[in-house]
Order: structure tokens, then sequence, then C-alpha cells
């Protein structure tokens, strides 16, 4: 734990890590809050989304105080002292969702290339994998740095963004919000959005390094929710000026960028979706290089040079993103990405909300009888 960290680092990049790692190319194309939240209306889309923040803030705050009382920054260290022999569950778990979530990012990447500039979608996969692996080659400084850079980013193109569509078909969104509209599901959309997103919260466990109290990772955990919902909110104020029809669109940005007619705005827009495609595959792929990095320093008493870092990397990378697609695993893992989803849960969300709950209260009666 860095004594010399400061405010930011303590209660804002962790917010703006778990962000990252959730954002993927569904959430910032919109086709992800098409699916979950558009089915229970306007009003109610909304419902779930503020549902989906605070279950969001609840387990990060119990994830960061729990890593923190017992110094994991990687999950392996995490999940041992959580699961104890069972990590090995979550180990394989998190393995088969990266190489689905890097398949998918790379083959995402290689349509945006083609459509901006005319590219073969190969060049566009292999600038995002130069991106990935120039950032996570060289460890926690640089990976922070992109989060906070992209956040920015992504922060500025989505406010612009709002500002663009209210002034071009505000009327519309007004008329939607305002109407009669029924908001059923939407609890059942919220919790299951947020269920398969927890898993953001351990893969950012390197960025926690800089807190310095149990407090410290009360707010960064309850500011985490909010920081990760904000771009989604935005968004979704956006969509409702086409409610219901904007729920058969393959790409809802696409379809509300067209509306807006500014094609210089439409280019910096999936500029930003591809600086999100780069700091999620960066999230995950840092998480790994971690995971490896302390089981190295364990094992030889040195930290992993960023040599080892790159091959780990690229590795992973070209497995993922080549070799999975090509024998088939990717649509192997994606049949089973529901299961997966389940498993995540019940190693992950029940445990820490369980378990880890429970350790963290003994943790507090020896300091209660200490005071």
């Amino acid at each position: 734990m860095s004594a010399s960290s400061t405010r930011f680092q303590r209660y804002w990049l962790p917010g703006l890590a778990f962000k990252a790692v959730v954002i993927g190319g569904g959430y910032a194309t919109g086709r992800e809050l098409v699916e979950f939240f558009l089915p229970s209306g306007p009003r109610g889309g909304l419902l779930g989304m503020l549902l989906a923040m605070l279950i969001w803030s609840a387990v990060c705050v119990v994830t960061f105080q729990f890593a923190r009382a017992t110094n994991s920054q990687d999950y392996r260290t995490f999940f041992k002292n959580l699961l104890g022999p069972l990590w090995v569950v979550y180990e394989i778990t998190n393995i088969l969702f990266t190489v689905l979530t890097l398949a998918v990012f790379g083959a995402a990447a290689g349509s945006i290339g083609h459509a901006v500039f005319g590219w073969p979608p190969l060049m566009g996969t292999l600038c995002l994998m130069a991106g990935i692996i120039s950032v996570a080659a060289y460890g926690n400084a640089s990976v922070e740095r992109l989060f906070k850079w992209v956040s920015f980013f992504l922060y500025g193109v989505y406010a612009l963004f709002v500002v663009l569509a209210l002034t071009t078909f505000g009327d519309r969104v007004i008329a939607n919000l305002a109407a009669d509209i029924p908001s059923t599901g939407w609890a059942m959309g919220g919790l299951t959005y947020a269920g398969y997103n927890l898993n953001g919260a351990v893969l950012i466990l390197p960025v926690l390094r800089h807190l310095r109290s149990q407090k410290d990772a009360l707010i960064a955990g309850a500011l985490a929710g909010p920081l990760a919902m904000i771009p989604a909110v935005l968004f979704f104020i956006c969509m409702v000026a086409y409610y219901p029809q904007i729920g058969q669109e393959t790409l809802p940005s696409d379809f509300l960028l067209q509306k807006l007619q500014r094609p210089a705005f439409h280019l910096v827009f999936q500029l930003m979706i591809f600086s999100a495609l780069l700091e999620c595959g960066t999230g995950s792929v840092h998480a790994i290089n971690e995971r490896i990095a302390h089981a190295w320093q364990s094992r030889h008493r040195q930290p992993l040079s960023p040599s080892l870092r790159l091959a780990a990397t690229g590795l992973l990378l070209v497995v993922s993103v080549f070799l999975a697609d090509r024998f088939g695993l990717v649509a192997l893992i994606g049949q089973g990405y529901r299961w997966l989803s389940f498993v995540l849960l019940a190693v992950y969300v029940l445990p820490i909300m369980t378990l880890g709950v429970a350790r963290l209260w003994k943790q507090r009666e020896p300091a209660r009888a200490v005071a």
C-alpha cells in the first residue's frame, strides 16, 4: 500500500478502472442497454440502471475492503483467501471469459477500422492488439495512465453526445420519458446486467495498491458504481427519443449518430468505442499479467520483467484473437456464456457477500475491543 498515493488514485482511479473493464463494445454501442433495460420502458430502464449501479457499488465496497484486509493485489491471492483450494475454479472461468471477450473485441476493432478508414478487418484487429501490448507490457503505471486519459475522452464524448442529441431531438426524449409506458421487469434487468459484469471488480485489484485504509476502500467502492454507470445513463436518455423502434437496431449508436447527421462527431464516437475496447481489453490482460507477476515474484524472488510481460500479453492475445476463433473455441465458449456467468456468481459474488462480509465483520471486533 502506497503512502504517497493521491486522492485521485485512492478514490477515483478504482472506479475508473472498474468502468474500463465493464464498458466493452456492447455497452459502448448501446446494444447491451437495449437488451437489458429498454424492454422495461424509458423510466423502467432508468430504474434498472439505478439498481445495477447500487449493486455494483455494494459489491465493490466489500471486494475492495476484503482485498485490502487480506493484502490481495491479484485475483489468485484474492480467491485463495476467499475460497481456499477452490480458487482454481475462478481461474479457469476467468481465462475462458478473457479468451471470449478478447476475441470479440478483436472482431469489433476490425469492424471499426473497416467502417472508419476502409481498412481490411485484420488491420483494426492488429491495431487493438498492438495497443494492448504496448500498454500492458509496462505494468501498473502504464495501465493506470490509460484508464485515466481514456476516461476523460470517453466521458467528454458521451457528454457532447447528450448535448447534440437533446438539441436535435430533445423533444422526443421528453415526450417518451413523460409517456405512460409500463415499467415492468426492470428489477430483473438490473440484477442480470449487474451480475454478469461484477467480475470487473476483481480484475482491477492491482490499482487498489494505492488505498491507505478501509475508509479509502469504502469511498472508492461507493464511487465505482456511479462512475461505471454514468455513461450508460447518458446514452440511454438519448436512446429514449426513438423508443421502441431503436430496440430493433443492431448498433443503436450508429442509428442515433445517423439521426444527428454530424459526420465528424460520428468519427469521434467510433474512436471512442475503439478506446473503450482498448481499455477493457487491457484491463482483462493486465489482471492475468499481475497474477503471473505475483506467482513469479514468489517463486523467483524478482519482479516480472517487461519482456516477459510482453511475451505473456502477446501469447494471450494471439491465442484469444486468432487461434481460439480458428479452432471454434470462441463459439464453444460463447454457447456456455450464461453458464460461465452463473459460475462467477457462485464462486465470487455469493462468497464475497457472505463469507467475505463475515470475515470483515470479525476483523472489526478486535479493533473495537482495542479501541
